[in-house]
């Protein structure tokens, strides 16, 4: 996966709409062994729950192998509760441009949500602020097949003119 496309794909984020102008994405990419890096630290932070089950610990540790680029998108803290409910809509509408990117340049994506939006330890290890919250995790690579796209029910837009 070349780092250079990754990297533009995440630079698309910083185009959506941020009504404060906070700049609130933060992003972090894992490649090669950094992928198994990934996935201790989200393992290890899920350990630590109470409600965490070995099971869904060692699939934690190993799912982020099976593409070749991870993206872990997140959202600064703020300290204004109504600045960092914005922020993460902000954010989520950022992924979306790297998603609508991705697909232009040929690549599979898949927007996963994360074991722990606040893992400290994957937190650390992206070098996002602490109190960041983890809106997604990317997963980017080259289709290995032809995926039918889902039907979608239609929708319906109420149209209000009085």
């Amino acid at each position: 996966m070349p780092l250079a496309l990754v990297r533009d794909l995440c630079d698309l984020a910083r185009w959506a709409p941020n009504h404060r102008r906070s700049w609130p994405w933060r992003f972090a990419a894992f490649v090669g062994p950094g992928r198994a890096r990934l996935g201790d630290a989200f393992a290890e932070d899920l350990r630590e729950r109470s409600d965490a089950d070995e099971v869904a610990v060692a699939k934690t540790r190993t799912k982020y192998l099976r593409a070749p680029a991870i993206v872990v998108a997140a959202s600064a803290p703020h300290s204004r509760p109504e600045i960092n409910r914005e922020n993460l809509h902000a954010v989520a509408a950022g992924v979306q441009n790297l998603l609508l990117a991705a697909t232009a340049a040929g690549l599979a994506s898949f927007w996963a949500s994360p074991p722990d939006n606040a893992s400290p330890r994957v937190l650390s290890l992206c070098g996002f602020e602490s109190g960041s919250h983890i809106v997604g995790v990317i997963y980017l690579g080259w289709p290995a097949r032809n995926v039918t796209v889902p039907r979608r029910p239609p929708l319906e837009v109420r149209i209000v003119d009085e």
